[in-house]
């Protein structure tokens, strides 16, 4: 059974910083790409960083130059870092990954639990 493990999060003052690291657990064959998603209250569910194995991060517009994805692939691990925080980057901030299940031959998709980051004075 795979699993999302997420740490980090919590409260931080606007033009702070927070780190978010997610850990895959479980038998892992591949991972196809792992990234963080947010949700704020009332608003659907967004991404925020995506790094596909091999390939490059991408952003949302609205976080480019301030948040950095990256990836230790030994620990099957994925790390948000998030600098310049806004009150609007205030979500419930996912884990996400695309893992290879060799039963069915095919990624699968998982999700963390997910884990607050509120920026507020």
């Amino acid at each position: 059974q795979v699993q999302l493990v997420e740490s980090g999060g919590g409260r931080v003052q606007p033009g702070g910083s927070l780190g978010l690291s997610c850990a895959a657990s479980g038998v892992i064959f591949s991972i196809k790409a792992m990234g963080w998603y947010r949700q704020a209250p009332g608003k659907q569910r967004e991404l925020v960083a995506a790094f596909p194995t091999g390939g490059s991060p991408t952003y949302a517009d609205s976080v480019k130059g301030r948040f950095a994805v990256s990836r230790d692939n030994a620990e099957n691990t994925v790390y948000l870092q998030m600098n310049s925080l806004r009150p609007e980057d205030t979500a419930v901030y996912y884990c996400n990954a695309d893992i290879f299940d060799t039963l069915l031959q095919r990624p699968v998709n998982y999700w963390g639990q997910g884990t607050q980051v509120t920026v507020s004075l």
